[in-house]
């Protein structure tokens, strides 16, 4: 059973509240600064709480680097996800962050906190296991059921009274019981603020929207049911909401279709199901199940580019020669019958053998395909290549398998030619100057160069050296150097994540800023409507610029883009937790053993080390080295050991134990095997040397290889 937690040790509060009944401080303001004891004046910052398991927060305020520490004392009642606002105490400096205290509490999250209910007499508390939820939530008995009771569930915090210990708050979701798999996945969901079933409202409509395809509708559209048309997607599959066509010309180029499915045919502005695919903006990908963005009728029948079956179509349509160059292009509303659906396996051993299904339209593809590639990265696009860990689960949900999805010449097929339509629609519509109308970008800006000063002198404890760069695709073509050199080499992943750093996150954004990533002056998302609201806007857009239509409301489509922005986000972040929660359900049966691994991230509380052979990664907490005191070098990102005289840098290889398994908080603890981990102080140096001499001779052999 679970039992109830003493939280009277926790952070005690001081200053008035919102209200009589709210905690919360409030401050008299004056031009933006607020009077300190010793008569100075303080700077106040608005941002949102990330809270801390131990009870401490930080401040993350919007569009500023730096966030706010402040300690469990000064929080009065924030809680984690809630916007506040701050005033700062302590500037930052060379050995301190910015530190502050909440003076106001402006908005509580309305996202729920996840945890066991537990009800004792005439008392219920939602006990909380979450690492950012230090405190437990006090439930108002009536109406709560004792048939729930030791069940997990869902619950917001309405407000925190002086009067009580605990913040109180209402439940609003029965997820199930603990452990089980349905049970972790939606509390998963719920958590992140994302629903995992439709409102049968919702379904209604959907199911009513018939299949049959009206003929004056074929007749405004462009026929592509005679041209060899087909799919390839993961094999397990679903929804195929993308085709290729491929047709010879007469004149000896070829005519390339990319076929999306045309989802703003069937899903109307002002419908139930509308309303639903902005709210979510994204479908959700977990360990074992997708969270669709629309009802399954849409999703895996109407929208569906299924084998012999006429679907309706959004298209891209291409003239290219036999260099991959573009004669022409037509962008337009189609009807097709895709002739197959391969796999990306299936696609692959026609690549590698020459032989299967369509092969002469895959390998004529697939030379098109690697021509559009090398000309991207000619032109500076970035190549990050991490390995994608998968999980495997059997069908009660229980990992089985922990493996690396490996990309081969079937996705880069399809990819190449997905990437070639958002951006040439993305022209289309952008590439006008003054007179371009309204239209949502998938933007990637250029790198902040204080990061990438950062990754620079980062590399040099590797013995790396970036040449000096005059401008953003300059630096671009550096970095692919960089990883290049250092493909296969312990210190890869490090510099890797380093470099991923030092980019700015993709977003939407009715703003062009290009696509820096890939080295794109216009870019935008047209290629999965089934997936994504933001390539629904942009099918309505472009319908309504093909027929001349002024520009639209650039505020509304902003709006929109932010949201989805947002939302993906939170998707990512859902998915990621489901991955993280199935491979510590993968490790509980193996606390106690040792695991070759290597050092993925070091903190000033501990580091991370990454199991060889599945990418696991776990915590080596500092306070849990007992061999030696340990120091931690912020700028090479290194633990120096005092007495013994190692060192710890990133991608190092070391030992370790699994001590244990945490599901709740999806957190693994291991400990270090210290004598067959770490490295003395001399041998970096001779590794660093070495590498610097490997890394000049790898770049003069590129050279010379470009050269040739």
């Amino acid at each position: 059973m679970y039992n109830k937690r003493n939280t009277s040790g926790g952070a005690k509060f001081s200053g008035k509240g919102k209200s009589s009944s709210e905690r919360g401080g409030s401050s008299k303001r004056d031009g933006g600064h607020r009077k300190g004891q010793s008569g100075g004046t303080r700077e106040e910052s608005t941002g949102k709480v990330s809270m801390t398991r131990e009870g401490y927060a930080f401040i993350i305020r919007e569009g500023i680097e730096d966030d706010v520490f402040v300690p469990a004392s000064k929080l009065r009642g924030a809680l984690h996800g809630d916007i506040v606002k701050v005033s700062i105490v302590a500037k930052k400096s060379l050995t301190k962050r910015y530190e502050g205290e909440v003076i106001e509490i402006v908005e509580r999250t309305k996202r729920p906190f996840i945890g066991i209910l537990q009800i004792t007499g005439n008392q219920a508390w939602v006990i909380c296991e979450n690492k950012n939820m230090p405190h437990d939530i006090k439930i108002p008995i009536e109406g709560v059921e004792d048939i729930y009771n030791g069940l997990k569930v869902a619950a917001i915090v309405d407000q925190w009274p002086r009067s009580s210990d605990e913040p109180i708050g209402h439940i609003i979701e029965v997820l199930g019981k603990p452990g089980e798999n349905n049970t972790e996945m939606h509390a998963i969901l719920t958590e992140f603020g994302l629903p995992f079933r439709f409102d049968p409202k919702v379904e209604k409509e959907a199911e009513k929207i018939s299949e049959k395809i009206d003929p004056e509708e074929i007749k405004r559209r462009r026929d592509f049911r005679g041209v060899t048309t087909f799919t390839i997607d993961p094999t397990d599959a679903k929804d195929f909401d993308d085709a290729l066509s491929l047709k010879k010309l007469d004149n000896g180029n070829w005519e390339v279709g990319v076929h999306i499915a045309d989802v703003t045919h069937y899903v109307r502005p002002g419908s139930l199901v509308e309303q639903e695919a902005l709210e979510r903006a994204t479908s959700v990908y977990l360990v074992d199940r997708t969270v669709p963005m629309l009802p399954e009728k849409l999703s895996n029948k109407l929208c569906s580019l299924r084998p012999n079956e006429e679907k309706l179509c959004f298209s891209a349509v291409f003239e290219l020669n036999e260099k991959a160059k573009i004669i022409s292009r037509w962008f337009g509303r189609t009807i097709i019958e895709s002739d197959y659906r391969f796999d990306y396996e299936g696609a692959q051993k026609t690549i590698e053998t020459k032989e299967g299904p369509l092969k002469n339209e895959i390998l004529k593809l697939h030379q098109l395909a690697s021509s559009l590639r090398n000309e991207r990265f000619s032109k500076g696009a970035i190549s990050f290549e991490r390995p994608e860990m998968k999980v495997e689960v059997d069908d009660a949900g229980k990992p089985i398998r922990v493996y690396q999805k490996e990309s081969k010449d079937s996705n880069w097929l399809i990819e190449e030619f997905m990437l070639l339509a958002n951006k040439e629609v993305a022209f289309f519509v952008g590439g006008k100057g003054k007179d371009s109308k309204t239209f949502v970008y998938r933007i990637h800006e250029e790198p902040n160069m204080d990061k990438v000063t950062i990754l620079r002198t980062f590399v040099k404890h590797f013995g790396y050296d970036m040449s000096p760069t005059k401008n953003a695709r300059e630096l671009s073509s550096e970095i692919n150097k960089l990883l290049t050199t250092v493909k296969g080499r312990p210190e890869e992943s490090a510099i890797e994540i380093m470099a991923l750093r030092s980019m700015a996150r993709a977003r939407y954004s009715t703003d062009n800023a290009g696509h820096y990533g890939l080295a794109f002056d216009y870019y935008t998302h047209f290629t999965s409507p089934i997936r994504r609201y933001p390539d629904m806007m942009v099918h309505r857009l472009l319908a309504l610029y093909l027929d001349n239509a002024k520009s639209q409301d650039k505020g509304y489509f902003e709006e929109r883009c932010k949201y989805s922005s947002e939302r993906e986000q939170l998707a990512t972040d859902a998915e990621r937790a489901s991955i993280k929660y199935k491979m510590v359900e993968f490790m509980q049966d193996k606390v106690g053993m040792i695991f070759d691994g290597n050092v993925s991230g070091i903190t000033e509380w501990g580091m991370f080390v990454e199991l060889a052979d599945t990418k696991v990664e776990g915590l080596v907490a500092l306070r849990d080295i007992k061999e030696d005191y340990l120091q931690f070098n912020e700028e090479s990102m290194s633990l120096y050991a005092k007495r013994s005289g190692k060192r710890f840098i990133l991608g190092d290889a070391v030992k370790v134990k699994v001590e244990k398994a945490n599901l709740e908080q999806k957190q693994l603890d291991y400990s270090l095997i210290w004598e067959e981990s770490g490295v003395t102080p001399d041998r970096p140096e001779k590794q660093r040397h070495s590498r610097r001499q490997e890394g000049r001779d790898e770049a003069k052999s590129l050279s010379r290889r470009k050269k040739s």
